[in-house]
């Protein structure tokens, strides 16, 4: 009896057909992996550049006399870099491809630096040199804090939209309370419980803006957009920093 003769154009079995689909999927697992760990390290090198700018020049408005008064005696600079910090802002809020274009995309970011760190640098000439400090010091360990607590945590903050929108509302009408009671009186209690409320939201969103940097959770943000995601977590540290100033800060004598 003849065996029977084995025919070569049998079908691939299930494991052969999905082997070479596995090996591409991990293949692209991997490819997106350093892609990711590119943007990150990217946005975290020009946020760093960032942040020394605006320290170098709160420095100088703090620490230098004459600098110091004359910003005080010209407001229209902080007016100035006002109007350049809307400007910029809308810019590379609003227009994607203006962000993705370089240079254009690199010179707005340098600009509205620039802006914002004058702001900042005008505002705390206000403050008492060591309130500064404190409050710099203070944003530095939150921000490590939050990062260490955004690359190792389980919990997703990207899924709290509602708990972060809850937060603007409140501060939106701690503002218009504030704004309508001026008139009438300072009142310290208000205030503070608007600077406290912004300090916990920024802190929020800082570490919302994080995991969707990391792009491990629910929301992520494209890596494409690294100008946008330096743009986020600057504001948020930026705007931490302003409000801690307003809860812990001292007028200059």
């Amino acid at each position: 009896m003849k065996k029977g003769k084995v025919n070569d154009d049998e079908p691939p079995s299930y494991q052969d057909a999905t082997a070479g689909y596995e090996e591409m999927q991990a293949q692209f697992s991997w490819d997106d992996k350093t892609i990711r760990r590119t943007f990150i390290r990217k946005v975290y090198a020009i946020l760093m550049v960032q942040l020394l700018v605006t320290v170098a020049i709160i420095s100088l408005f703090t620490f230098c006399a004459p600098v110091r008064f004359f910003i005080q005696t010209h407001p229209g600079l902080y007016l100035a870099s006002y109007l350049m910090f809307c400007s910029t802002y809308i810019a590379l809020s609003c227009c994607g491809e203006l962000r993705r274009q370089f240079p254009w995309n690199i010179i707005l970011l340098v600009l509205f630096t620039l802006s914002i760190s004058i702001m900042m640098g005008f505002i705390s000439s206000f403050y008492n040199t060591k309130s500064v400090l404190l409050c710099v010091g203070i944003t530095a360990m939150v921000c490590l804090a939050v990062t260490i607590f955004s690359f190792q945590s389980k919990v997703d903050v990207t899924s709290c939209q509602g708990v972060l929108f809850s937060l603007c509302i409140v501060m939106l009408l701690c503002a218009i309370t504030i704004s309508i009671a001026v008139p009438f009186g300072y009142i310290p209690w208000l205030h503070a419980v608007y600077a406290v409320i912004g300090a916990i939201l920024f802190t929020l969103f800082l570490a919302f803006d994080t995991q969707m940097l990391m792009g491990n959770k629910r929301y992520a943000i494209s890596p494409e957009e690294y100008i946008f995601a330096t743009l986020s977590l600057y504001l948020d540290i930026i705007y931490l920093f302003s409000f801690l100033l307003q809860i812990t800060g001292q007028g200059r004598e």
